[in-house]
């Protein structure tokens, strides 16, 4: 269940054929990169089992859902069961048939029976029709919570989907709001928007096409969980009529409805085993998923298997994305800064006219920090700067009443008008800055970390432990039926034997 968002973050719109400008970034990271050049062979101990399309030798490939040969190794956990189900139809369908030409040629019944035989056939009669239903309670509790536990964890994986889509978007619309903010006549410069609009169609795509895929893979996985469980569920109350009907029906003899029932049961024992084998093969697959998602956690930098499985925003997207938030945050934060300095701070003759004279009087303007230097690196604001956070509360006190034609006449160092303008840009400026970590986890991986370890923490357990039980409920339920089967046969031959001898015996007597 865990691959439905395979490579939905792989593809990568750059139509222009352009090179992608890219930031250069740590040490660590550069490292990074190039350690991911090894491969890290996810739960090797785990998976190591064998392979039959490989003469039976050891898999040692890892967790690979792509490969052929990790499927067959993964399959060989299912064979006994298979073996058993592709056993029990043969033999017990020749056994049925070997009953039924011994009663056909056999011409009189024969009288009497044993004691012992019949009550320890009654015993084992009732031993296994006890552990059929603990079987079927068994299965119907962990389809139940494993139903549970499959939604919760598909539940989780499209929350961090959607939150990934969200985010994109929120930021692509920051970045659509810095197009057209302005402070009087200053606007972005034409090429600067130009590398604006190129990043949103990154954006765009990145979000689009991982947001669609979500909501059609979970869709589907859904629809498949709740058959599954509808499924489960049927055969649970089949088969646990199965066995009380047989019980009863071999207890008062009736050895014609006893034999319609074997005949029935014959085949759906059969096909539990191999559903049986199925369930077998998705625990080991489930147990495999989860101790590869520990071990990538612990090594998120290597390229391993678990890579197809929600995987990064790549490297190109992701570094531009942040580079040219970075920079919109720059540049929109010194255009305020610029207005602050060569209008809002200045007392200009009255002779030159708004917008750069409108009366501005009082205490001067304290500039905005601009949290990145002109390379682009983090700098710390200096004392009688305001920051992103508190500049909307702070400058509001520097407002000043005006006049119709656009004169300040009440003390103050903006406008209304230039103050409406300032906050935008500096609301757009401070949700860029807040979205960069978010974007540094899409790049190096920690988003990813986190999404992987929360799923293996708070879900893994309960994924292992319920398709444990369903399994265990289908292995029980087949084998007490099948056992059961045998001991109907043998009771209501046994059963009817003893009615031939006691009527028998009492015309014997007369």
């Amino acid at each position: 269940m865990f691959v439905f968002v395979s490579k939905c973050f792989t593809e990568q719109v750059d139509s222009d054929g352009e090179n992608v400008e890219v930031v250069q970034w740590t040490t660590r990271r550069s490292l990074a990169e190039t350690v991911r050049n090894w491969t890290l062979i996810l739960a090797e101990e785990r998976t190591r089992r064998k392979d039959p399309f490989d003469g039976f030798n050891h898999y040692d490939g890892g967790w690979n859902i792509s490969d052929k040969h990790y499927w067959s190794s993964v399959g060989s956990t299912a064979a006994p069961l298979l073996i058993i189900a592709g056993f029990w139809f043969i033999l017990f369908g020749l056994s049925l048939l070997l009953i039924c030409c011994c009663c056909c040629c056999r011409r009189r019944e024969r009288y009497g029976y044993s004691r012992i035989a019949f009550v320890f056939s009654l015993n084992l009669l009732v031993l296994f029709t006890t552990a059929a239903i603990v079987g079927c309670i068994l299965l119907y509790i962990g389809q139940g919570k494993f139903h549970n536990s499959t939604t919760n964890t598909l539940d989780y994986v499209v929350n961090q989907a959607n939150t990934v889509t969200e985010k994109l978007g929120d930021l692509s619309e920051y970045l659509s709001a810095a197009k057209r903010v302005g402070v009087d006549q200053d606007f972005l410069l034409s090429d600067f928007q130009n590398g604006i609009d190129k990043l949103q169609l990154m954006i765009h795509s990145v979000a689009s096409n991982f947001g669609s895929k979500t909501k059609k893979k979970s869709k589907d996985i859904q629809h498949v969980f709740n058959i599954v469980r509808l499924a489960f569920i049927i055969v649970a109350a089949f088969m646990l009529l199965l066995a009380f009907f047989g019980f009863v029906f071999s207890i008062l003899g009736l050895r014609g409805l006893v034999y319609f029932l074997v005949i029935i049961g014959w085949i759906l024992v059969a096909g539990m085993f191999i559903l049986s084998g199925i369930l077998a093969l998705l625990h080991n697959v489930v147990s495999d998923t989860c101790v590869a998602m520990d071990e990538w956690v612990q090594n998120p930098t290597a390229y391993t298997a678990l890579d197809d499985l929600l995987p990064c925003v790549d490297n190109a997207t992701a570094q531009e994305t942040l580079l040219r938030s970075k920079e919109v945050t720059y540049q929109l934060v010194r255009v305020v800064n610029t207005i602050i300095s060569n209008v809002s701070n200045v007392n200009g003759l009255p002779v030159v006219g708004p917008p750069i004279f409108f009366n501005q009087s009082g205490p001067l303007m304290p500039a905005l920090c601009n949290p990145f230097n002109s390379d682009l690196t983090d700098r710390q604001c200096v004392a009688g700067e305001v920051d992103l956070n508190n500049a909307t509360v702070v400058w509001k006190n520097y407002r000043c009443q005006v006049s119709p034609s656009g004169i300040c006449n009440s003390p103050g160092r903006i406008t209304p008008t230039i103050y409406k303008a300032m906050m935008a840009k500096v609301n757009v400026s401070f949700g860029l800055y807040n979205y960069s970590p978010f974007l540094v986890g899409l790049q190096d991986c920690s988003f990813m970390r986190e999404a992987f370890a929360e799923i293996y923490n708070n879900h893994c357990f309960g994924l292992r432990q319920h398709s444990k039980w369903v399994y265990i409920g289908l292995t029980l339920v087949s084998s007490a039926v099948m056992l059961s089967l045998i001991c109907w046969v043998i009771h209501a031959r046994d059963r009817r034997q003893l009615q031939r001898t006691i009527q028998f015996d009492q015309g014997k007597g007369l």
